[in-house]
Formats: C-alpha cells, structure tokens, sequence
C-alpha cells in the first residue's frame, strides 16, 4: 500500500497544496524568470518554507516542493556549476521536509489528520524551456532523449528522500513513458502523474486523457493519475474519463481558471475561487480522491476545502 492509500484509509480525501509559484507572486515577489519560482532556491529559500507553511496551516496532507522548474541545465545557464545545481534541487525537498516535520512536531497540529506527505516536484521539459511549451507537448524529442533529460534530476530528487514523486503538468503521453521508464531504475519509489489538458477529453497534446489513464493504470509505481493546471470546468469531464478505464485514486488539481501566456509569463485574469470548496467537493462526488490547485489558487482554497473534510 502506498502512503497516499494509507492515508485515504482514515479520510475521505488526501488534500493537497496550491499554487506556490503564484503564490509567491502574490505576496509580492518577482518570479519572472527562465527559473520561474526555482529561483528562490537561490535568492531566498525562506520564503519557500512561508508557502510551505501556510498550505500546512491551511490543512494540505501533502505539500509539493518547489523543484518544478529545477534542472541542472537551468541552473548552470545561470553560471552555477553542477554540483551548485545538484545541491539547490536537493535543498528543494531538504526545505519542504524540515517545514513539515517542524509542523508536525508541534501536538496541536496532529489533531484530526495523518502525517503530512512530501511530494517532490518534477516539471515537464517544457518548464526548462520556459517557453510555455508544457502546455502544447511540441517539444521536438523523442522519448529516449526525454529519459536522459530527467534522468540526473530524478535520482537527485530521490537520492533526498521525499515521500513521493509529483510527475506534474505532463503535456503528452510520451513524456508520462519516459518517466514510468525512468522510475523502473527507483523500484522502491513511486509517483503520480498528472496531465495538463487543453478540454473535458484531451490532455494539451491532443491525445485522450483516457489513452493516458489506460496506460498508466497497469504501471504499478504510479500511485494515482490525474489532472493540474487546467481551468476548472473541464475537471469533472477529465475524471469520469479517467474513472472508466482506471481504479487507480485520481488527482485533480486545477489551475484557477485564467489562460496563460507562456512568452511573457502572465495569467489573462485574476482568479476568483470563492467557491474553490464546493467545487471539490463536487470533485469528490465525481471520483478525485486526491484534491489541491495549481496556478492562481491559495492557501484559502485549500482551507476551504479543510473544511468540509474535517468540520
């Protein structure tokens, strides 16, 4: 039984974080950037651990670290050598480890909820690029030259002991075989994956979200299957197409409904989730048993959905 599972014994759902990248933007940092959020790691890893903690105190069950734009080859394009580089995506998980156990060693917070699970963040190649290109999939590889480029980064991420891997914003079948090919060097490790998708059927390169989920299904190092960084409305659609080929738990977490403009790095719109809550509860009804948000979304979603989980 994986950890996810474990925790689903006791609750109805694993709930996850938000958004940090944005978040990070709305509390008033820069984070445009070819590293996006990933610069952090560098200029002020504190702040990282502010994220951390505010989705923790907000309820999630599970926090993501901030490795998502975190490669080597991005890293040292800004000067830094490989062993810089290696020892900032260690410090990714290293950050969100030591912020949750420094959370969960404080009594009052283990009333009404399991230990908090750390999920190592492992963007698309197209979040290297920084070009928008995770959201198309047109990235011109095949999937062997994909292997060799996550091949360094996962074993460094894994090499720092997160509770499970989050192979997220996935644009194309091809990329989600390089990694299950990629976690078949790790036996002991296993990973979600989740796609972006551009409607209620397809992911972003244009296959079925049902092809995806029906390949995955019968890997059995990948924990759930689901959806992130895709506008809310096509959420439900996602799920049911997921549901009729996987018993796999499935993860949703949608962005908070604004388009994004890869090239100069901005949303269309300024999300407004009031009622982030009700829709994962629907979520839920629908079949997603693992529910957080991505881009746009804050901790006060997140609390929203605390809320009906555990009041």
């Amino acid at each position: 039984m994986n950890k996810i599972e474990e925790i689903l014994k006791n609750q109805k759902i694993v709930i996850a974080d938000g958004a940090t990248g944005t978040e990070l933007e709305r509390k008033g940092y820069d984070i445009k950037d070819s590293l996006w959020s990933a610069k952090f790691l560098m200029d002020n890893p504190q702040v990282i651990c502010e994220v951390h903690r505010d989705y923790l105190d907000a309820g999630s069950d599970c926090i993501t670290t901030l490795s998502y734009q975190a490669t080597f080859e991005g890293f040292m394009k800004k000067g830094l050598s490989e062993d810089e580089a290696k020892k900032l995506i260690e410090s990714s998980v290293k950050l969100a480890i030591d912020t949750r156990d420094e959370f969960w060693n404080n009594l009052d917070n283990k009333d009404n909820r399991a230990k908090p699970l750390v999920a190592a963040s492992i963007g698309p190649y197209g979040a290297f690029l920084a070009d928008g290109s995770e959201f198309t999939g047109n990235y011109g590889l095949n999937e062997d030259e994909l292997v060799s480029f996550h091949q360094k980064r996962m074993k460094t991420i894994i090499d720092a002991n997160p509770d499970i891997l989050a192979c997220e914003t996935v644009p194309c079948l091809m990329e989600a075989k390089a990694y299950v090919k990629l976690l078949e060097q790790f036996p002991n490790t296993q990973a979600w994956i989740s796609f972006s998708a551009k409607d209620g059927k397809h992911i972003n390169s244009g296959e079925s979200i049902k092809e995806c989920a029906k390949y995955l299904d019968a890997q059995k190092q990948i924990a759930a299957i689901g959806i992130n960084c895709t506008a809310p409305q096509y959420i439900e659609s996602l799920i049911q197409e997921i549901k009729e080929v996987s018993t796999k738990p499935i993860i949703v977490y949608p962005n908070g409904g604004a388009v994004y403009d890869g090239l100069t790095k901005t949303w269309s719109t300024q999300a407004n989730n009031s009622t982030y809550g009700k829709m994962a509860q629907m979520w839920y009804e629908k079949g997603a048993s693992i529910i957080g948000g991505c881009c746009q979304t804050t901790p006060s979603d997140i609390e929203q959905i605390s809320n009906w989980i555990r009041k």
